[in-house]
């Protein structure tokens, strides 16, 4: 793992939560971004050579939206760049960790994914991400 990418914040509505971070980390949302196969609207800021990721739940029943109902408004995952992401894949499935997917998957802001489940993580959400290249 190379860095923390992003810290991912679940949040109720990206209208309200927008002008919320730019206030609070004095930088403006570079990027919004709809992520159809994960069901959330999300939202970017820069924050050093690290960045937040805000989502908000497309659908009543998605994952964001019950996650919230669950444990309300606050961090989802914590997301790690990766120079090789099916490597590190490769690698955590070796030591034991339990992917949520089998292949990366797109994600926002241009990269592939892959989750790991959090009851082999202490409870925390890790998110693997690896910039895509031009072809993918």
């Amino acid at each position: 793992m190379l860095k923390p990418e992003h810290i991912g914040i679940a949040v109720k509505a990206l209208s309200i939560s927008i002008p919320l971070f730019e206030k609070l980390l004095n930088s403006q949302c570079y990027k919004t971004e709809l992520v159809e196969s994960e069901g959330v609207n999300t939202a970017f800021f820069k924050v050093g050579d690290s960045k937040i990721e805000l989502l908000e739940s497309q659908h009543s029943d998605g994952v964001i939206a019950r996650f919230i109902e669950k444990k309300g408004e606050g961090i989802h995952h914590i997301a790690f760049e990766v120079a090789d992401i099916e490597a590190e894949m490769k690698r955590l499935q070796q030591e034991g960790f339990v992917l949520l997917n089998d292949t990366p998957k797109k994600g926002a802001d241009n990269k592939l994914v892959c989750f790991l489940h959090p009851k082999g993580t202490n409870g925390v959400l890790v998110e693997l991400c690896m910039e895509r290249k031009p072809a993918e």
